[in-house]
């Protein structure tokens, strides 16, 4: 049985893409401070890349003590068993007993590896951390059954304990330029028989991506939109902002509009500067998902919608009417 008293400090995985630290990388570490502190120990970031040292100082000024960073050719580009057999032999080395991992593309190929690899367990896209200060187990909280239960997670006898966080569930502390913190060069040894696959060429979509976590505006439809072809409408007044779009759950399961555009509990979890709320009743699971969003505009028919209750501003009407009025108000100013 493993011995658990031996394991000790908070990890997060730092991720970084097109030269920038993700933002999800800087909310861990907000949400790591915050474990750390209540369990008296250090937070430790882990930066895999190639050329990525300058990103240890930003690390460091949002709340990290420590930065694991490694630095090889090899991991210019993430690759599942690369990344893996690095990590996880520094786990086994420095045996933290919390290790965090943004719930994104990369995350979620990542952390089942490397769980599968250390013999401990995980819980995916959680919405919620706390210490359960009597036991020090990471309470893990997610939803589960379509959104309609939160289930609380934990981990008693392996470590770490992992989890995969939704991106912008978690705030970012503010920087602070004075903060002082270790950096440790993780020595690194890929030879080509790590290398099962060698990647040759990384190629980027043309067409346009969404990215509800990181869209400061987001114009959101759901059933009072009406039907597929009235989504058009949504779509326009998002790119007239520059924003993206977003949807409820009932409209991706009517497959009006594809689930990477789903905002809920069961969706993405975002926190634009203007989120617009276009034919949304407001059923917890979706205010669940953006509740925290700067400003929040809502558009309905019905008076007593539910999402009214949680709008900075609200406009009752119909959605076909609305809508048109204000892409022809914008059109007017540009």
């Amino acid at each position: 049985m493993q011995d658990i008293t031996e394991f000790r400090d908070v990890w997060v995985l730092a991720e970084h893409r097109d030269g920038k630290l993700r933002d999800v990388s800087f909310e861990l570490l907000g949400k790591g401070r915050e474990l750390a502190d209540s369990l008296g120990v250090k937070l430790a970031a882990v930066l895999l890349g190639n050329e990525v040292e300058h990103f240890c100082p930003d690390l460091i000024h949002h709340s990290a003590d420590i930065v694991y960073w490694a630095d090889d050719p090899n991991l210019a580009h993430y690759q599942t068993i690369t990344y893996s057999d690095v990590i996880a032999e520094q786990v086994k080395k420095y045996k933290p007993e919390i290790l965090l991992i943004g719930a994104t593309y990369l995350g979620r190929d990542l952390a089942p590896r490397l769980s599968k690899r250390l013999n401990t367990g995980l819980t995916a896209d959680c919405t919620g951390l706390e210490i359960d200060k009597e036991t020090r187990l990471l309470v893990q909280t997610r939803p589960a059954f379509g959104g309609n239960v939160m289930a609380s997670i934990v981990t008693p006898q392996n470590r770490p304990q992992m989890a995969t966080v939704r991106p912008r569930v978690m705030k970012a502390l503010a920087e602070d330029t004075s903060r002082q913190g270790e950096v440790i060069k993780i020595p690194v040894n890929i030879t080509n028989e790590n290398l099962m696959i060698k990647l040759l060429e990384v190629v980027k979509e043309k067409k346009k991506s969404v990215n509800l976590e990181e869209a400061d505006v987001i114009v959101a439809g759901g059933r009072g939109v009406g039907s597929a072809a009235n989504f058009k409408l949504i779509e326009e007044l998002a790119d007239l902002l520059k924003g993206e779009m977003g949807a409820t759950r009932d409209v991706v399961d009517a497959k009006w509009v594809s689930s990477v555009h789903q905002v809920g509990q069961t969706g993405k979890t975002v926190r634009p500067k203007l989120y617009i709320a276009c034919g949304i009743s407001g059923a917890v699971q979706h205010i669940a998902g953006m509740r925290e969003s700067g400003t929040i505009v809502a558009i309905n028919s019905d008076p007593d919608a539910p999402i009214f209750q949680i709008s900075d501003y609200g406009i009752v009407g119909d959605i076909n009417h609305a809508v048109p009025l204000i892409i022809r108000a914008l059109n007017r100013t540009t």
